[in-house]
């Protein structure tokens, strides 16, 4: 079966491939076009943001296997995460929307299956999307408030512990700061995006050396390389069951490398340039936060004393590590601290992309009527820039992010959401590529040949897989404080899902509606 040209002509040449080939899928180019291949792998790049996800989630890591849960399960995610982002970049060059995995599900599934299919995608990728950002910019608000703890003389000096109300009114001031910074043209954001991703880069080759060189202490090659932590407090002692649950920083990290497809509309030749942000943002950061994870597991002499809750950083693991790297040599720990601001910016930077992706997605799926209030969502000023979804989508975030007032077991199972209810979206498009669609698929310039198939086969069941083990329960025994209920997150949003597909959209969704005139 031939490519399809992706190219078309007019009296003065050839148009950009991108624009051309979303002509043919029935859309207006209404977003201004103006992203190269490296601002798109940058706003993957720094969404994903290894400094992020890492940082955040050290901790888990530390308790559920140590050294052996955070190398080996690093690399085991991020082979298994490269597999699904092949087969997204596939479907990607194919359909080079800002819809992306949506709009996928629906041309995949087939005329008769494609308005549910599009319609299950849709909501949990814009949903997994805002418990993202939510996730994403209430770590950063948690860090902020652990550097300010350390600044003032640190948890066992008397230092200032902010209250969840506290955390919450940084929060709602960062997701401010992150609209005002998404409502500025897309030249300027994706300025910022390249800088995000420099920064990541510079800041995790910077934090690898300068870490285990400053700290006084160092831990051996063996303990890094082959120590196994099963001392979790958790009531867990199967090392299966430990290992499998330490895979959840690094599949949480892995996470957010859609936004290259929905920035596509606005990326050149999307879709040559919208496969290769998806395929590089990924394997960069794999062998980037890799390197973190190393320099910094160096620095680790005493796992229990930083997982402890009484000690400097109030159990913040990393915050910690840097603490006392820079106290044990120099008195005091102001280097730490310094440290922990280039990951608060990293940090930034990921939550400022996310909130850019939320917005497309927020644009493309309003675009075709399925959301509430439809008409007014996908509305673009006159600097191109969908500004009600931007603003949408950061207004969303900061309600999910209330549920952390009423009780933080709550919190916890909303933005569990973030990686397994991001991952069935993922997932959804590539089951009808490899089904439905197994033999009607017309593949794009970016194309895994007769591989394609296998390759979607593998990314299906790892999704499956991890949907499965990142719903077991991690502490024993199980009480309501403990239960682990991100199967009741994710299954309420899939009944409701269905639920509001069954009694109200069926009747009048259709899937993407074209808007090019005839």
């Amino acid at each position: 079966m031939g490519l399809p040209t992706h190219t078309a002509q007019n009296g003065s040449g050839s148009l950009d491939t991108g624009n051309a080939r979303l002509k043919e899928l029935g859309y207006k180019q209404e977003l201004k076009r103006d992203l190269s291949v490296f601002s798109n792998f940058a706003f993957s790049f720094s969404i994903i943001s290894v400094l992020t996800g890492i940082t955040t989630l050290y901790n888990t890591g530390l308790n559920f296997g140590g050294p052996v849960s955070l190398q080996y399960g690093w690399f085991i995610a991020g082979g298994f995460t490269m597999i699904v982002g092949l087969s997204m970049a596939e479907i990607c060059s194919s359909y080079p929307t800002s819809g992306g995995l949506y709009y996928w599900s629906a041309k995949l599934a087939g005329p008769n299956w494609a308005p549910f299919a599009s319609w299950i995608t849709g909501w949990f990728n814009i949903v997994g999307q805002w418990a993202v950002t939510t996730s994403v910019d209430f770590s950063l608000a948690q860090l902020i408030q652990v550097i300010i703890l350390l600044s003032t003389g640190g948890k066992n000096g008397g230092g200032y512990e902010a209250s969840k109300y506290v955390v919450i009114g940084i929060h709602g001031g960062i997701l401010l700061l992150h609209a005002a910074l998404n409502s500025l043209p897309i030249s300027v954001l994706s300025f910022f995006g390249q800088l995000a991703a420099a920064w990541n880069l510079v800041g995790v080759l910077v934090l690898m050396i300068l870490i285990p060189l400053v700290a006084t202490e160092r831990a051996s090659a063996k303990f890094v390389f082959t120590h196994f932590n099963t001392d979790n407090g958790d009531g867990i002692n199967s090392k299966p069951y430990i290992f499998v649950l330490g895979l959840l920083m690094s599949q949480y990290t892995l996470t957010g490398y859609d936004a290259s497809a929905h920035m596509t509309e606005e990326t050149k030749n999307a879709d040559k340039n919208g496969p290769k942000g998806i395929i590089s943002a990924i394997g960069i950061s794999v062998i980037f936060g890799w390197l973190y994870l190393l320099g910094i597991t160096f620095a680790v002499t005493n796992i229990s004393s930083l997982l402890s809750e009484d000690n400097d950083a109030g159990g913040y693991a990393i915050a910690e590590i840097f603490y006392q790297a820079f106290k044990g040599r120099y008195g005091n720990g102001v280097g730490g601290i310094i440290c922990l601001g280039v990951v608060a910016v990293a940090i930034f930077f990921c939550g400022m992309s996310s909130v850019t992706s939320n917005s497309r997605m927020v644009y493309a799926f309003s675009r075709d009527g399925a959301m509430p209030l439809s008409s007014l969502w996908h509305k673009v000023n006159n600097q191109e820039v969908p500004m009600n979804a931007v603003w949408l989508s950061a207004i969303i975030s900061f309600c999910m992010a209330l549920t952390y007032l009423g009780s933080e077991v709550a919190f916890q199972a909303m933005v569990s959401i973030a990686t397994i209810g991001l991952y069935i979206a993922y997932a959804l498009p590539i089951f009808f590529r490899v089904t439905l669609a197994r033999k009607s698929f017309i593949p794009g310039p970016f194309n895994l040949g007769r591989y394609g198939v296998l390759v979607g086969w593998i990314a299906v069941l790892w999704v499956a897989t991890i949907s499965i083990l990142f719903s077991l329960p991690v502490t024993y025994p199980i009480t309501n404080e403990t239960l682990n209920y991100t199967p009741v997150a994710v299954g309420g949003l899939l009944i409701i899902t269905i639920s509001s597909w069954i009694l109200w959209a069926r009747h009048w969704f259709k899937g993407p509606v074209t808007n090019v005139e005839s």
